[in-house]
């Protein structure tokens, strides 16, 4: 369960988060940007959650296919999501809006919620079973992803602009690093469908 809580660490992606968020982490002060991203957290917790409880029903009952086509599917996208990362790092930025439920969204899906992540969540919530394990495990995790973003932020905040610049370099690096790891788990759920159809 600890390996399942630290891939979905690694699959939010809170180095990641830091660059492609960072118009928005410049056009806000630390608390508002603190307030919208807590929005973002709740929002990608309540997803989490659902799909932990009923992710198997709503792709065998509601949408008729098997949960291994999605597997398939969703390696091959967090693959090309990895593969960008470390070929071109921090191209891709969304910016400010004005209603900021609407930025909050925006960024919990696609930034935090994706075919990972919700593929992780139905594992979860098949191995986890109770509520309140689930619960507390998805919570752990949005804590902790939280707390790292924060405090790159506030770290970011408080920097010079040249020590933004250097900063900005070596957040760049780990993203990068970071999508290796993201590209296997990629690669592993790709196989892991083909497998299952010729067992």
């Amino acid at each position: 369960m600890l390996e399942l809580a630290v891939s979905f660490l690694i699959m939010i992606n809170p180095f990641a988060q830091v660059l492609y968020l960072k118009c928005v982490i410049d056009d806000l002060d630390v608390k508002t940007f603190s307030l919208v991203y807590a929005k973002a957290s709740i929002i990608s917790l309540v997803i989490y959650v659902i799909f932990a409880l009923i992710g198997d029903e709503i792709f065998t009952r509601f949408f008729k296919i098997r949960f291994e086509s999605f597997k398939i599917f969703g390696g091959i996208i967090i693959f090309a999501y990895a593969f960008s990362f470390i070929m071109y790092g921090a191209k891709s930025m969304i910016q400010t809006k004005e209603n900021l439920d609407d930025l909050a969204s925006e960024i919990a899906l696609p930034f935090m919620v994706g075919s990972g992540t919700l593929y992780l969540s139905i594992l979860i919530g098949r191995m986890a079973g109770s509520f309140s394990v689930i619960l507390s495990i998805f919570f752990s995790v949005i804590i902790v992803n939280y707390s790292l973003v924060w405090l790159f932020v506030f770290m970011k905040d408080q920097f010079r602009k040249r020590q933004q610049i250097v900063f900005d370099k070596y957040m760049g690096i780990l993203m990068r690093l970071n999508g290796f790891f993201m590209g296997a788990i990629g690669v592993h759920m790709i196989l892991d469908g083909i497998l299952y159809f010729f067992k």
